[in-house]
């Protein structure tokens, strides 16, 4: 027969044990199902020098400090995992290491689901996919495999010394990129980096970091984006204590800087002719909310410092206006791709009719079409920050009252009972 439970969570992250906190705190019953360790995606699936993008007293759950670290600083990945695991701890959450979901079926004539996982099958009234954001990374099939050039993707870097010798190019102009490009600089070697459309926040404005801004002007409760921004990749560093991304400062630093990579003919790669387009609208991003905060601090009365110094730019870099089109990776001594180039679902073990054509889930706030199954942590699920360690924690909650909500209707004795089975 095999185990059975209310809720199944597959998946031990940060969205799964804020799923399970608050299921927990309902008394509903119900296992968290994890591959590896909790919070593993922190653990290894990241370089070396990663710290959270947001300050610590932003970046957690309510009730769960990071204790010993100041709530402006960053804390670094390790410690990240560190905070969930102990966070599982405290809770007594109900996570089983090691246990990987391979498929997870409709059981036939009865409600529920059939979970299968490496060390059996166990049954669930409800599934939560708590898999989270970043699954399966995407390399663009553009430049053919080479023993020349070594091509990662940036879950799989960890630093400087680990790339065979040579310059590197980095592809992709969000955190990850921009980070991983000033981390490899730092250490000595040429880079060139492939900017392409970006947001780009202040890290810090007029005393007060970005998160707080987004969280005053209401961008984090935004709950439609934009199609033209749907992809839009945002250029924010928590690195050495926290810094606004300058792509004119990262070009002083000795930074190459090409436009969007567009295709390859063999190892010579072309790029968009729009790096000053986009470093500029990224430019216009950043002033938009330079604006909207000093409008907000006038409005509301604030007696914070002002900060002129902010809205002055570097010189454009060289290649602004005169853009390099054109990169032979061998002549130019590259023998490294970094492509930060960002990941893709993969819900393949989920076998239940919830996906459209395109295998993107079909959910309403995280609820699926499907009777019984609930997302968790993917982006935009009911806002902007549903993908953050503090967005999560307010979306399991609304699923996990959604799941007290159907177990009442299910307890009604009427006459819509589940015949016994045979």
């Amino acid at each position: 027969m095999g185990e059975s439970f209310d809720t199944v969570i597959v998946g031990g992250g940060q969205a799964g044990l804020a799923m399970s906190a608050h299921l927990l705190a309902a008394g509903v019953d119900h296992v968290v199902l994890e591959r590896d360790r909790i919070a593993e995606s922190w653990r290894t699936r990241r370089w070396d020098s990663l710290v959270a993008n947001g300050p610590a007293w932003h970046d957690r759950f309510p009730g769960f400090a990071f204790e010993g670290h100041a709530p402006e600083s960053f804390i670094p990945k390790d410690q990240v995992a560190q905070y969930f695991e102990e966070m599982a701890r405290s809770l007594d959450a109900p996570v089983r290491c090691e246990l990987e979901v391979t498929r997870a079926t409709p059981r036939a004539g009865q409600p529920g689901f059939a979970v299968e996982t490496s060390q059996g099958t166990i049954h669930a009234t409800r599934l939560v996919a708590a898999t989270g954001a970043f699954q399966t990374p995407v390399i663009p099939p553009l430049v053919p495999e080479t023993p020349a050039i070594t091509q990662l993707h940036s879950a799989a870097y960890r630093n400087a010394a680990a790339l065979p010798e040579g310059a590197v190019l980095v592809v992709g102009s969000g955190s990850s990129g921009v980070q991983i490009a000033a981390d490899l600089a730092k250490a000595g070697l040429t880079v060139t980096l492939s900017v392409g459309p970006h947001h780009r926040p202040p890290r810090r404005y007029r005393g007060l970091d970005y998160c707080w801004w987004l969280g005053v002007l209401g961008k984090w409760d935004a709950a439609t984006v934009d199609p033209k921004t749907a992809h839009m990749t945002i250029a924010v560093s928590g690195a050495d204590g926290g810094h606004t991304v300058d792509f004119r400062a990262l070009a002083a630093s000795g930074i190459t800087l090409v436009g969007m990579t567009e295709r390859a003919d063999g190892t010579r790669l072309h790029f968009a002719d729009d790096l000053a387009q986009n470093i500029r609208a990224g430019d216009a991003n950043y002033l938009s909310v330079l604006d909207e905060a000093d409008a907000y601090a006038a409005r509301r009365g604030l007696a914070l410092p002002e900060e002129p110094l902010a809205r002055v730019m570097l010189p454009d870099p060289p290649e602004m206006r005169d853009p390099i089109r054109a990169l032979d990776l061998v002549e130019a001594g590259i023998s490294t791709i970094i492509w930060a180039t960002g990941y893709k679902n993969d819900f393949s073990w989920l076998q239940v009719d919830t996906f459209d054509p395109a295998g993107q889930p079909q959910h309403q706030r995280g609820v699926a079409r499907e009777p019984g199954i609930y997302f968790l942590g993917l982006p935009w699920l009911s806002r902007r920050g549903s993908s953050f360690i503090w967005g999560v924690w307010h979306d399991a909650k609304y699923l996990a009252d959604q799941i007290v909500i159907q177990r009442g209707y299910e307890a009604y004795q009427g006459a819509a009972q589940p015949r016994a089975a045979e």
